[in-house]
């Protein structure tokens, strides 16, 4: 009998320690070197044990489900959301403020360097093999050859003069996708130090480099500073194309490549002195999956775990 008590009492300790572990550690160490004098003594023992490995157990099955919520980014990307995004254009003033889930993002656009080894890989997708459908005649033109980028195509400078086909390639190559154009304009709202910019600032900022020539030569990515997601070169380096970059309709039921900035359909904008959107919206619906321009590259996204519950509706847009 004094043994059964003192597995009781002793169950009731780690029971109510603050340190689970280290109790049970004590424990196990305690018992495990002990000669019960009995049978019984030995199966009282062994069935604290037992018990105390299942509450640990259970402890450790909630901690990974609560984990997956807060999953670390790889170390090329950062998490960015969840968050409100007060949309440029909605449809209908319900529609006005659209969820986006957590999703991690591409610090910095895909440079050459990264899309001369995909080609090197994926060899369909090399300037010398990739059918017209896919890639218009100017696809990766700056480069030297198929297979060398060349001077005018820095390693660590954007590659350019890619088409959406092959920058969705490429995403998926590792395992990702574009962002969603809700997703690209949540992370690039932000500035150094807060998840929406001063829209004057802002407004300085865009429209002063919307009036620079595009350079013959991109300059590297990363040099700048990040935003307040940790992202880099979101305004000021080049264009990015997104999953649904022609997934709009104008709000007579025509796409917005016919109507977004000549129609009524640009009345609807939220922040009517918001050029830089105007700029982008508009850029984003004369495009085709096949054009390739000298200031246009990409970076890519993924979905992270849980993320559906808050997600944006349009993950499945297609031009």
């Amino acid at each position: 009998m004094r043994i059964m008590v003192r597995v009781r009492a002793c169950s009731t300790a780690v029971a109510s320690a603050r340190s689970p572990r280290k109790r049970t550690l004590w424990y196990v160490r305690r018992h495990r070197s002990a000669q019960p004098t009995n049978r019984f003594a030995q199966q009282a023992v062994e069935h604290a044990l037992r018990g105390i490995g299942l509450a640990l157990g259970v402890i450790a099955v909630a901690a990974t489900a609560s984990g997956a919520r807060t999953e670390m980014p790889p170390p090329s990307m950062v998490a960015v959301g969840p968050a409100i995004l007060k949309a440029f254009d909605p449809p209908t003033p319900e529609e006005a403020n659209v969820k986006v889930a957590r999703f991690f993002l591409d610090k910095t656009p895909v440079t050459n360097r990264d899309f001369l080894a995909f080609v090197t890989n994926h060899q369909k997708w090399r300037r010398d093999s990739i059918p017209r459908l896919f890639a218009d005649a100017h696809y990766l033109m700056d480069w030297a050859s198929p297979t060398e980028p060349g001077p005018r195509a820095p390693e660590n400078a954007p590659v350019v003069r890619v088409s959406w086909f092959a920058a969705k390639a490429y995403c998926a190559s590792r395992g990702l996708r574009l962002p969603t154009e809700n997703e690209w304009e949540l992370a690039a709202a932000a500035d150094e130090n807060s998840q929406v910019a001063d829209p004057d600032a802002r407004r300085t900022e865009i429209l002063a480099w919307y009036a620079e020539p595009t350079p013959a030569i991109m300059p590297a990515v990363g040099k700048k500073k990040p935003n307040f997601w940790g992202l880099y070169d979101m305004h000021s380096l080049v264009w990015e194309w997104v999953l649904d970059f022609n997934n709009r309709t104008a709000s007579d039921g025509r796409r917005t490549d016919e109507a977004f900035v000549c129609g009524g359909s640009s009345l609807r904008g939220s922040d009517k002195y918001d050029y830089g959107a105007y700029m982008r919206f508009a850029f984003r619906a004369s495009l085709r999956g096949d054009y390739t321009t000298a200031n246009l590259g990409f970076r890519c996204a993924r979905d992270t775990r849980g993320a559906r519950d808050m997600s944006d509706t349009t993950k499945k847009g297609f031009p």
